[in-house]
């Protein structure tokens, strides 16, 4: 089951790699439970993979283990 959900905010996780942008503020703008079939999400440990969005536009893929989500205030 997802730990986050559409619309969700969350930090990249300080022990990201760099081209991550660890701390950096991110919008979950997909989430993929049931990965699609083909070599792109091969590369990424099992479990759920988000699509996120960062606050200058750019998108990614990030696992879930990379992402800390931020508590509703």
């Amino acid at each position: 089951m997802p730990k986050l959900d559409y619309g969700d905010r969350a930090n990249v996780a300080d022990s990201a790699g760099i081209d991550l942008r660890p701390g950096a503020l991110v919008w979950v703008v997909g989430v993929f439970s049931d990965r699609p079939s083909g070599s792109y999400f091969k590369k990424f440990p099992a479990g759920v993979v988000y699509s996120v969005e960062y606050e200058d536009g750019t998108s990614t893929e990030i696992h879930e283990d990379q992402l800390v989500r931020l508590e509703d205030t």
